[in-house]
């Protein structure tokens, strides 16, 4: 988990906004304004950033159930670190590290995220791609955001490892429009891998991706009319609901 160059960064932010990474262009590696370190997100609990976004969520979504919210938008993260990691992997070569990154919220769309170009502290990674985004995603990021989440709002860890398997097989499903082999392989590395060992079924073919997890991410309490997503382990929205 290295420094990744501006240049293909670029290129990595091409695929789309859940790809994108920012990064300094010079030697200057102050990050631009309204940016806070990445860890500020896990810290707080119930009075930090991570609380009042899944306050947010709850408004737009519409919904008085924190807990939908919270694991909307606990999926949405999940997505975005998979597709930074994952697309870095399979279109650079490199895995990104996420260590010292910074953050900002927008009104709408996926956090930005920006790192600084200087050599994180301790020797350079190495090793199996797979490996490094074990560490990077789901060790670095993942374990962290599922703690901050369950601190917030009470949500089965269960729940927690299917929407980031979930969120791994939707970065699939975009990265088999650019570099399908390499990107089939590495996530069905990684899904055969604990913690995300048995969170679903991952099928794969020439009419592109699809994943079946075994739990629900809670969307189809959003409302009558929400249904349920194309991975869920439900084919309908349950007709019992719990207040």
């Amino acid at each position: 988990m290295n420094p990744v160059p501006a240049a293909d960064l670029r290129r990595l932010a091409a695929v789309g906004p859940y790809f994108a990474l920012g990064t300094a262009s010079s030697a200057d590696d102050t990050p631009p304004p309204g940016y806070r370190p990445l860890r500020e997100l896990y810290d707080g609990g119930p009075d930090g950033p991570l609380a009042a976004r899944v306050h947010v969520v709850a408004q737009r979504l519409g919904t008085a159930e924190l807990r939908v919210a919270a694991s909307i938008l606990h999926l949405g993260l999940a997505a975005r670190f998979w597709s930074v990691g994952v697309g870095a992997a399979v279109l650079l070569g490199a895995v990104p590290s996420l260590e010292e990154a910074w953050m900002r919220i927008p009104d709408q769309g996926p956090i930005d995220l920006w790192t600084p170009q200087r050599t994180p502290q301790g020797p350079p990674v190495t090793g199996p791609l797979v490996e490094q985004l074990h560490k990077a995603v789901l060790t670095g990021q993942l374990d962290p955001l599922a703690a901050a989440v369950r601190a917030v709002v009470p949500l089965s860890a269960r729940l927690l490892l299917g929407n980031s398997a979930s969120a791994l097989a939707g970065t699939l499903r975009v990265l088999d429009g650019h570099a399908p082999d390499a990107a089939r392989t590495l996530v069905a590395e990684l899904l055969d891998q604990p913690p995300l060992t048995g969170t679903g079924t991952l099928r794969t073919g020439p009419h592109g991706t699809a994943f079946g997890r075994r739990s629900c991410c809670l969307y189809y309490r959003v409302g009558p009319g929400a249904g349920v997503c194309g991975d869920c382990c439900f084919t309908r929205p349950p007709s019992a609901r719990k207040p």
